[in-house]
């Protein structure tokens, strides 16, 4: 090859390199319903402080993805915390668009005076994360709407098939409704007490929360013999529902929350809901641990599982460290903090 054919070709590569680069800059909400319900303005401003999207320009000046964000402002901090990965507008994106854009992203936050970047609770699965970033593996389970009832259910675990017959049999009857949410709230509250897992968002958060999604978020409830038995909290747009919040009595009728699950999906199916995504695994959790419980659990509904990371950035060296010890002493880490070492093997 000449040197003149050389140039030429580290000409084309650095031309294809530059084509791939995305610029990150805030740009207006315009949600719809084809997007997830937590990117949408009325979930963002429920949960943080400021919130807005950060959009994704080519170098032809073409918006390519949204990240949608809030932040939240603790005395003397300024914590970022994605609450969706990067969506994809129109055509998918590259892995290094994506990463691109992610350290676009890290810049212009950086500018603003962000302190850092804090992983999302278990609603933002990302492919990518910037350099320098801190990541951890992560995942989801996610079931196909769009094929028939009997496809979905061929493919639920044969003993979750027969707790949903015997249950039915038994008389549980899922209901829906807001007039379910502060029985809702209660259960899901004792779940995670029973569970030893963070206690939840105070009832008026929960409440403010949940409302601020008007007809985009269902409440089901399984009862029998007039005795609430699970409870499932679910907002939804027509690109997925989620499995928000969820919790049961002690001993639940057998099979009234895989019911519960169940008839959610088949109710979503029917309104034009693509998805229905179990938000949230851990991956390779450890043997007879709670993480590999709830792994199972919702596997057995026979969703294609999702991997990808979840991550956190520093801006200020000495905030992110006080921060970190703090989570530490209160949680015994963030998600990132107790999941990263697996990255490593």
């Amino acid at each position: 090859m000449s040197q003149m054919e050389s140039q030429y070709e580290q000409v084309l590569t650095l031309s294809a390199n530059e084509a791939r680069q995305l610029k990150a800059a805030p740009v207006a909400i315009r949600w719809h319903s084809a997007l997830p319900i937590y990117a949408s303005e009325a979930f963002l401003k429920s949960v943080g402080d400021e919130y807005g999207w950060i959009g994704g320009t080519d170098q032809a000046g073409k918006l390519r993805c949204v990240l949608p964000y809030t932040v939240l402002r603790k005395p003397g901090f300024r914590l970022v915390r994605f609450r969706m990965e990067t969506i994809p507008l129109e055509a998918s994106l590259e892995l290094e668009e994506e990463k691109s854009f992610l350290n676009s992203t890290m810049e212009y936050f950086r500018s603003v005076g962000a302190d850092m970047i804090i992983p999302s609770n278990n609603t933002a699965l990302f492919r990518a994360y910037p350099d320098r970033a801190l990541p951890a593996p992560y995942g989801t389970f996610v079931n196909d709407l769009t094929q028939t009832d009997e496809m979905l259910f061929s493919k639920v675990r044969k003993t979750y098939r027969n707790n949903i017959r015997r249950a039915m049999k038994a008389g549980v009857q899922i209901k829906s409704g807001m007039e379910y949410l502060d029985a809702s709230y209660e259960m899901v509250a004792d779940t995670l007490k029973r569970s030893g897992a963070d206690v939840i968002k105070s009832y008026d958060h929960f409440k403010r929360s949940v409302q601020s999604l008007g007809e985009n978020v269902k409440i089901f409830i399984a009862e029998h013999g007039g005795v609430i038995q699970g409870c499932l909290v679910s907002p939804f747009s027509e690109y997925s529902a989620y499995n928000w919040y969820c919790g049961s009595r002690p001993e639940p009728v057998l099979g009234s929350v895989h019911l519960l699950h169940w008839e959610a999906m088949l109710q979503f199916r029917t309104m034009g809901v693509r998805r229905f995504n179990f938000q949230g695994i851990r991956i390779n959790p450890e043997k007879g641990s709670k993480q590999e419980g709830i792994l199972n659990y919702k596997k057995g509904f026979g969703g294609e599982l999702i991997q990808g990371y979840m991550w956190k950035y520093s801006f200020h060296r000495a905030k992110f460290a006080a921060y970190s010890i703090a989570v530490r002493i209160l949680q015994g880490g963030d998600i990132v903090d107790q999941e990263h070492h697996k990255l490593a093997n």
